[in-house]
This record gives structure tokens, C-alpha cells and sequence, in this order.
């Protein structure tokens, strides 16, 4: 019998790789569990639902490479199927809508893959770095071109076919820090969660409200970037305290309504040794598969927790079932 060759020698330091299965592609999802998704319906009490999503031509205005949608109508274009009565059926009164749509999928409202970000690594152990994903999921090999399939291993269906539903915790960066850019710091976090009394257990959905979404929302698809550049509490992906209690936490994903979750720090000069632009996203999105969400819109649901002194709820948040993409718009839906 052929021995199995594993698929990493090495794993990064900090990392999770191996911990729920040489396989595994969904990471700390793993950690909703049934009694997770039990405790979630326990913060039911009002019977009152949220839509977590912005409008999905939001933010507004083109982002480099990603576009709003474009909605159009199926059929010929000299017999569009908008408002097309159906002559071809002698006899009948139906007219019908149909339409499509070029949809980027990280636009707006959305989760990222875990393979949305890798790095070079030297996963073989052989002093060369290439570039692997989450549990040592190779480029070329298990994420390739979508001519070739897109992402065979890490797509964005597999958290749709887990089920992302479960309990999120709201840390209202917003109520205690107001709308304008800061880098959260662990110091920050630790006094978010004592004056909330905030509790997170493994499995548990960090969701972070700052405001940007509604900015957004008010600025009705033409936003001002200058405006922009100056909202937006943000995780301090710098603060190694921080990752460290993201690591520790156990919570299964990270969501806000920002565009990374995390500060953006260009770095300002290169060193000899390659570093991750964004240590979140390293940390998350490859070392500890914790996915994270950006762009959502949280200020009602956040509104309506503040005022009845209550930090957690019931959180569904499945992306669309689209084999090997590599994100995903989605829909959330926050119950208290």
C-alpha cells in the first residue's frame, strides 16, 4: 500500500494547519457546533430581524478591478425579456421579467474565501517559499484559474454548505470611539468588552460596528473618498496583543462594516525579509481560517442592542453556494 504523502512539512508559526483535519477547508467554522447554533436562538427575545447587507451597488463608484453590478435583461437584445409579453404563446395574457447580472463578488456586502489570501511559505521544508493557502492548500495545484476550475479546495461554497449561522457578539467601536479612523488596539479592545460586558465563547461571530456603513448608506452610491479616508474604527492589525487574543479567542469569524476589518498600513520601505501587508488577514485568513467579512451594514442592529444593554444575538450569514470562487456577497441576517 502507497504511503500517503502529507501535503505540508512545515506550518507557520501560530497556525491551526492540521488542527481539524488534514483536509479541512472551513477553519474556526469548525467551532460552530450545535450547541452554538442553540445558544444563538437563546438571544432571541423580541422576535425582531436585521438585514446586515448594504445595497449591493454600494459602496458606489468603481474600486480598481472591482465594479458595481450590471443587471440586464435575458434574451435577444432586439426582444429583451423585461416587460415582454409572451406573443409566442398564442392566446395569453403573461408578461415577463428576466435578468441577469455581472456581479464582482467582493464589491460590497461580502465574506472573504480562505483563499481570498496566502503567502510564501516554505511549506515543504526545503528552504523555498511558494505560495500555499490556509492548511497548506497549494497555488497552481488546489486554487487555480477559473479557466481551470477556480479554487478545487478553499471556495466559497464550503461555508455555505456548513451553514454560517450562529451567535454574534456586537463590539460598537462606534459608541465608544465615534466615526473617525482609529487603530483599535488590544488596550481599546479589552475596554470595549469590560464596559459592554462582552462574553465570547469558541465559535462565536465577532462583529464590529463603526459606522462606515451607514456613511455609505447616506451617501447614497456617490461617495467622497476624501470623507472617507477619515471614518472608521478598525482592528490594529499591528498590535501583536490583538492577534494574540483573536488567536485565543475562539471566535469563528470577524465581520464589519468597514473595507478590511483591519488598518491599512503601506509599508514604507522593504526589509530582507517579506512581510504580510495585512497581519489580520495573515493571521485570519491563513494561519487560524477565521474568515472575515467587510462592508457590512450593522448601525440598526447596533442601535437596537445599545438600547436594550445587550451585546449578543442571532447571526445567518451563508454566502452563495458558487463552487470555487474565492469570495462571496451575502445577505446577513441579525435576530434579537
Amino acid at each position: 500500500m502507497a504511503e500517503t504523502v502529507r501535503r505540508w512539512r512545515n506550518r507557520p508559526e501560530g497556525s491551526n494547519w492540521g488542527e481539524f483535519g488534514e483536509d479541512d477547508e472551513i477553519g474556526r467554522l469548525n467551532l460552530i457546533t450545535p450547541e452554538r447554533v442553540l445558544a444563538a436562538a437563546k438571544e432571541i427575545r423580541d422576535g425582531l430581524s436585521f438585514c446586515l447587507s448594504l445595497p449591493l451597488n454600494l459602496p458606489g463608484g468603481g474600486r480598481g478591478s472591482r465594479q458595481p453590478p450590471k443587471l440586464f435583461a435575458t434574451g435577444e437584445p432586439e426582444s429583451p425579456r423585461m416587460n415582454h409579453h409572451m406573443t409566442e404563446y398564442p392566446g395569453i395574457s403573461d408578461v415577463l421579467c428576466d435578468d441577469a447580472v455581472v456581479l464582482t463578488l467582493q464589491y460590497s456586502t461580502q465574506w472573504d474565501g480562505l483563499c481570498h489570501v496566502g503567502h510564501l511559505f516554505d511549506a515543504n521544508g526545503d528552504g523555498v517559499d511558494e505560495p500555499v493557502y490556509y492548511n497548506g492548500w497549494r497555488a497552481g495545484i488546489d486554487v487555480k484559474s477559473h479557466e481551470e476550475g477556480g479554487a478545487h479546495r478553499l471556495g466559497i461554497q464550503t461555508y455555505a454548505e456548513k451553514g454560517v449561522q450562529t451567535r454574534g457578539v456586537m463590539f460598537d467601536f462606534h459608541r465608544h470611539f465615534g466615526p473617525g479612523r482609529r487603530a483599535v488596539s488590544y488596550d481599546d479592545l479589552m475596554s470595549v468588552i469590560d464596559k459592554d460586558k462582552i462574553e465570547v465563547a469558541p465559535g462565536d461571530i465577532m462583529v464590529i460596528h463603526s459606522g462606515f456603513g451607514q456613511t455609505l448608506v447616506d451617501f447614497a452610491g456617490e461617495p467622497d473618498p476624501a470623507v472617507l479616508r477619515t471614518l472608521g474604527a478598525e482592528l490594529d492589525g499591528g498590535d501583536d496583543r490583538l492577534l494574540k487574543w483573536v488567536s485565543e479567542s475562539g471566535v469563528a469569524a470577524i465581520a464589519a462594516d468597514t473595507a478590511a476589518v483591519e488598518t491599512f498600513r503601506r509599508p514604507r520601505e522593504a526589509g530582507p525579509k517579506l512581510k504580510p501587508l495585512l497581519p489580520l488577514h495573515e493571521l485570519c485568513l491563513f494561519k487560524i481560517g477565521v474568515p472575515l467579512g467587510e462592508y457590512w451594514y450593522l448601525t440598526p442592529l447596533a442601535t437596537a442592542l445599545a438600547a436594550r444593554g445587550r451585546t449578543g444575538f442571532m447571526l445567518t450569514a451563508p454566502p452563495l453556494r458558487l463552487p470555487g470562487a474565492v469570495g462571496s456577497p451575502l445577505t446577513p441576517i441579525g435576530t434579537i
